[in-house]
């Protein structure tokens, strides 16, 4: 009996090594296998013109009350006042393969987006007003093909993005700055927002800063065709803030690899040249700072529902051969780090406080420069 029960021990302990094995040389085609969805593409058709009139078609907006998630803060830190008006568009919380895009009422879904407006949005509280839509999100498995289902989905997830854009506009007095700001599939909504609605209007001039984190962004071309510069100390307005965290060693070959499946905004194709990077510590000033000018990571709970600030966590470096962002030594944040020490989750809690620090400081850069032209 013992000798059968080693035995047994044996072959399990084999099956596990060749199921971590296989992992590692297979990881990419089994996480396209696990997400990526196997139906045809289903036509969306377009909400109505008013939907985003109302409240339950956003997570948050002014009016959504006591549960809208971007309102949290850690404790010790106070929400502010500043005078801006914030558009964030959430990341992918549709995880499902049933479909191409992600429905409305779906509830996990719903809560994960909960989760990361949280984590994600709430850096910019210290401003007027939030505004986060619900959208019909393409599925994560999208962005794992070629397939053009995963383009299609993309392109329906944009176009209720657009249309709440357009609602949060027509709500905001038209002399308010605004703050635009996405991550991930969020960001990659939001640079065609900036090219379609943005680049080359009136709106521009209102716009203190556009982040668009955790989507890589061509330096040659994106940027050009988003209307706005890259933003190169923290007192510019009107500029890009990018980056996209790794810890060292590095390996980004997936993330870029996805990157490089879609034409660029000028219909070209990108190539291998660093994406932009601008430095979330200094506001883009330098490539690289220490972590002594981390102010603050927020660590997540374990519960994903409050979160501690730590400083002084992480330091971070452009890499000139790649464009991200490198945060050096893996730091303990949580069990939700992607395969090549990719921190894509943590984009933004690692810098917290810094960004908050950084959208203020822009608003009030953005207020200052009105207020002498004026004079």
């Amino acid at each position: 009996m013992a000798r059968k029960f080693l035995y047994m021990i044996a072959i399990l302990a084999g099956l596990v090594i060749a199921a971590l094995f296989a992992m590692r040389i297979w990881s990419t085609e089994l996480t396209r296998f696990a997400f990526v969805p196997r139906s045809a593409y289903t036509r969306l058709e377009p909400v109505s013109a008013d939907a985003y009139a109302a409240n339950t078609m956003w997570f948050s907006r002014p009016g959504v009350g006591a549960q809208d998630p971007s309102q949290w803060v850690p404790s010790g830190v106070q929400k502010g006042n500043g005078s801006a008006a914030v558009f964030f568009i959430h990341p992918t919380s549709y995880l499902a393969r049933a479909a191409w895009n992600g429905p409305l009422d779906d509830t996990d879904t719903n809560r994960r987006a909960t989760y990361f407006i949280q984590g994600m949005a709430s850096p910019f509280n210290g401003q007027a007003q939030i505004w986060a839509p619900r959208y019909r999100q393409a599925a994560f498995g999208a962005f794992l093909t070629d397939k053009a289902e995963g383009q299609m989905a993309l392109d329906a997830a944009y176009l209720d993005v657009r249309q709440a854009f357009d609602t949060f506009l027509a709500s905001v007095p038209a002399d308010k700055p605004i703050v635009l700001a996405g991550h991930s599939q969020g960001a990659l909504h939001l640079i065609h927002l900036l090219k379609d609605r943005v680049a080359g209007t009136p709106l521009a001039a209102r716009v203190v800063g556009a982040y668009a984190v955790g989507w890589p962004i061509s330096i040659e071309h994106d940027l050009p065709a988003m209307g706005l510069p890259a933003c190169n100390g923290p007192d510019r307005t009107g500029c890009v803030m990018s980056w996209a965290s790794f810890a060292e060693p590095a390996d980004p070959g997936v993330v870029l690899e996805a990157y490089r499946t879609r034409p660029a905004l000028d219909g070209k194709a990108k190539d291998a040249r660093p994406i932009l990077c601008t430095n979330p510590l200094n506001g883009g000033a330098t490539p690289a700072a220490p972590a002594s000018a981390n102010l603050g990571t927020l660590k997540p709970s374990d519960d994903l529902k409050g979160g501690d600030i730590i400083v002084g966590a992480v330091p971070a470096r452009c890499d000139p051969a790649t464009g991200i962002l490198l945060i050096g030594d893996p730091p303990e944040l949580g069990p939700y780090v992607l395969p090549g020490n990719n921190y894509h989750v943590y984009d933004i809690p690692l810098f917290w406080t810094n960004l908050r620090t950084d959208v203020n400081r822009r608003v009030t850069a953005w207020e200052a420069s009105r207020k002498a032209v004026a004079q």
